[in-house]
């Protein structure tokens, strides 16, 4: 009987696929698992049919239905392993499979494909070109080590017509996958020796001899290139990988991302910056993996801001390290609060009870009322987090000298006094409650680190924007400085709470060991260039404090719809609407639990909830931590959004009254500087709830929008 194998080129084209062609699809599949080879071919239903004037003689096609068929590798060699690598309309199947062309790379023994004829066809005008310009891109290589590094004579004779990176990311998706990545490592600095050991010596079978080797089967080819290809071995694991969802674009580690996640060695402290969907987590992850590998008993803290964020890095990180649970039980991943909290419970003698932000707020006007002083409880409250917690201050003597960087209103040596005490009475009453909170837990567990040796040999650090200098002091005693010591990813584009840090000043120096990435690698260019306009003009200070960031070269490789921004007449109409475009999505095939639904308040979600539950959508919270197996649309404040990411998002009741919301931002007379800083950390929200849909957004609000709608997309938008 047949085997069955998918090429990763199957589920991009099945995952975009409306539900009655997948049931064609899984329906075809199962029908062929069923037939002998030789029935296969004789079989009229699906009509495994020769691929005219094909360049590979393998090509064939079967019939889905009457409008798609899918595109097969057929063995030719007495082997009984049958590649599906595409599912296609009618007339497009042929034209595609007549182009392309299946070889065995010579060098990692893996299966890759060709568009052959577009490169016949470009070839010779290209050489025209590359005759008069002035230097070529791989020109220092010989034959000789492309031939060694796989590089076949077709794509050897188009590499030397290359003249710079944009050419060869142009000439990409026609090459072989795995020579293509050759080149690319080559183009980012690395060296021949390099690039064999980290692209070829990884996937050449352990058993291969030197040189090519001999003619091998499609069978013995397809099993050496599991990293692109599915082997199926019976119907139930058929019915399985097809019912699961496999999302059409892929976590791809360019050369760029793979250098910084996998360099030998660091000096001390590593950063590594981007936009969203830059792949910033999954080179923290992979940094992790290399970690591991170098010592068989070093211990990492992985770590993040929110408990969220920190179960789905557990649970990628499980992926990555397929299961191994000693590896696995090396590695520490919680939230920075929940490793502070673990310090002070076990170095500290007992456990904290922190209060939330509401609650800090209340005991903050308790003191204001009891003292009489001049000042609001909100600048009393920023006063505490942004100087005397960030400067870690615990006297009045220090804080009649300490810096205030960006406080906008000046504080005299008598007016500080008269401040000090609102501080000692605030931190009594919380020990009056036996309560806290969770940056003091912080600080305290930062000075019983200080006094003791580090919990961890390393720590790597995701979304690293959002810590306070007290988290990051917590981060810092956790490990010895040196060599690998913290390696840490961030954005300040989505810095959506309140924290200002100058790395340097915390004993954690990054000049010289600090990396940028620019290319998303999950929202179309049309998502991404919509989103990025929310920022407008506004200066983004650096991860490290010490500059500014910019979005500068930012781009996406994918391309598709411009997002919809539509405003309503009433809330009752946008939810309605709202409802509407969740129904379209999931009939074109989007799974509910690729779709998520976020606002600024609760109350907004809890009616979407109730609409969308009515017309039988299901729907669950992000809150209550689905996991990925639990059908229902997904929907979140615009906080809890943070790290995740969908094929379709709405964001709904984006109007003036909600962003920016006037509770979250300061009163210029209060504090200008803070005012600036508030509005900024409210356009950044906004960014991070659009940026997290890959294929399509919509936006929609009630009466008057955000002013953060640049003018740009508000001529674009629709009020219904």
């Amino acid at each position: 009987m047949p085997q069955l194998a998918f090429a990763n080129s199957f589920w991009e084209s099945y995952d975009v696929l409306e539900k009655p062609v997948k049931a064609g699809v899984r329906k075809a599949m199962e029908k062929f698992q069923q037939l002998t080879v030789a029935a296969l071919h004789a079989d009229k239903g699906l009509h495994l049919e020769s691929v005219e004037r094909a360049r590979d003689a393998r090509m064939r096609t079967i019939r889905i239905n009457d409008f798609w068929r899918g595109v097969v590798l057929a063995p030719d060699d007495g082997s009984d392993v049958f590649l599906l690598v595409k599912v296609v309309p009618h007339d497009d199947a042929y034209s595609w499979a007549a182009k392309r062309l299946y070889t065995t790379n010579t060098a990692t023994r893996g299966l890759e494909v060709r568009n052959v004829v577009a490169i016949e066809q470009l070839t010779p005008a290209l050489e025209q070109v590359a005759a008069a310009a002035p230097s070529l891109l791989f020109a220092k290589y010989s034959d000789t080590v492309f031939r060694e590094l796989g590089i076949d004579e077709q794509v050897l004779r188009a590499v030397r017509t290359i003249i710079d990176k944009p050419q060869l990311e142009a000439f990409g998706n026609l090459l072989p996958e795995d020579q293509f990545e050759v080149l690319q490592y080559l183009t980012e600095g690395f060296g021949p020796e390099e690039v064999y050991r980290d692209v070829v010596a990884v996937r050449r079978p352990v058993d291969a001899g030197p040189g090519p080797g001999p003619d091998e089967s499609l069978a013995v080819t397809i099993a050496n290139t599991a990293s692109r290809i599915t082997l199926v071995t019976g119907p139930d694991e058929l019915r399985d990988i097809l019912e699961k969802p496999f999302a059409a674009w892929r976590v791809f580690l360019h050369p760029s991302q793979r250098r910084v996640a996998y360099r030998t060695s660091y000096g001390g402290p590593a950063q590594v910056t981007g936009g969203p969907g830059t792949g910033k987590t999954v080179v923290a992850l992979h940094r992790v993996k290399h970690l591991l590998s170098r010592s068989p008993d070093s211990r990492i803290l992985l770590t993040t801001y929110t408990t969220a964020l920190a179960a789905t890095l557990r649970e990628s990180l499980a992926l990555l390290l397929d299961g191994d649970r000693t590896r696995l039980a090396r590695v520490d991943v919680t939230t920075v609060n929940g490793f502070a909290h673990r310090i002070v419970t076990e170095r500290g003698g007992h456990t904290p009870s922190p209060i939330g932000d509401r609650e800090e707020r209340q005991v903050w006007q308790r003191v204001v009322k009891k003292l009489g002083l001049p000042w609001a409880e909100q600048f009393l409250a920023q006063e505490y987090r942004h100087v005397i917690l960030a400067q870690d201050i615990r006297g009045l003597d220090a804080y009649r000298t300490a810096l205030r960087r960006g406080r906008g209103s000046s504080l005299s040596t008598a007016r500080r006094e008269q401040l000090w005490p609102a501080v000692e009475l605030f931190e009594s009453m919380l020990r009056e409650r036996g309560a806290t909170t969770h940056l003091q837990v912080c600080a305290q567990a930062a000075r019983l680190l200080a006094r003791a040796s580090p919990t961890h040999d390393h720590v790597v650090v995701d979304e690293a924007q959002d810590l306070h200098p007290a988290q990051w002091r917590v981060l810092r005693g956790a490990v010895t400085p040196g060599k690998d010591d913290l390696f840490i990813t961030g954005d300040p584009h989505q810095r959506i709470y309140d924290s200002r840090v100058s790395l340097g000043s915390l004993g954690i120096a990054v000049t010289g060991r600090a990396s940028r990435l620019r290319i998303n690698y999950r929202s179309t260019e049309e998502i991404l260039a919509w989103s990025t306009g929310i920022l407008g003009p506004a200066t983004i200070d650096d991860l490290a404090g010490e500059g500014t960031d910019s979005l500068g070269g930012y781009h996406s490789l994918l391309r598709g719809h411009r997002p919809r921004a539509e405003g309503y007449g009433s809330e009752s109409a946008e939810i309605t609407a709202l409802v509407e475009q969740v129904r379209e999505w999931i009939e074109q095939g989007i799974r509910p639990s690729e779709i998520g639904i976020c606002a600024r308040f609760n109350l907004m979600l809890d009616k979407a909830h109730e609409r969308l539950s009515a017309a039988g959508i299901p729907v669950v919270k992000v809150r209550d931590n689905p996991g990925p197996h639990d059908s229902g649309v997904r929907i979140a404040t615009m906080h809890a959004m943070k790290g995740l990411e969908f094929r379709c998002v709405a964001v709904l009741g984006v109007t003036a009254s909600a962003l920016p919301f006037a509770r979250e931002v300061t009163p210029a007379a209060v504090d200008p500087l803070q005012s600036e800083s508030d509005i900024l950390r409210e356009r950044c929200l906004l960014f991070v709830a659009c940026t997290r849909a890959r294929e399509a957004l919509h936006v929609s609000w009630t009466g008057e929008p955000s002013e953060f709608m640049p003018s740009a997309l508000a001529s674009n938008a629709r009020m219904n």
